[in-house]
């Protein structure tokens, strides 16, 4: 794990943690502060993941709530086109 960097300042809350954690935390702030509608984390592996085998390590981020985000997203574009 990364304890720390030359060039830049890291996040306390990414010391120590896995990139799967990194990755979350990272998907948790994009939509928390707005700069996304919604995200998904998908994680697999090259020996499964060629098999469509993967994993969602949080509910929150899977991709059956950002598809749903995106057709609701999708919904209200086309809604307020035909204004």
């Amino acid at each position: 794990m990364i304890q720390g960097s030359l060039h830049f300042k890291v996040f306390p809350e990414f010391k120590n943690a896995s990139y799967c954690k990194r990755y979350e935390l990272l998907c948790e702030r994009l939509v928390r502060d707005r700069l996304y509608d919604a995200a998904c984390l998908i994680l697999s592996n090259a020996e499964t993941g060629a098999r469509g085998m993967f994993r969602e390590p949080s509910s929150e981020f899977s991709f059956r709530n950002f598809a749903m985000s995106l057709i609701a997203r999708a919904e209200a574009l086309a809604k307020a086109r035909k204004r």
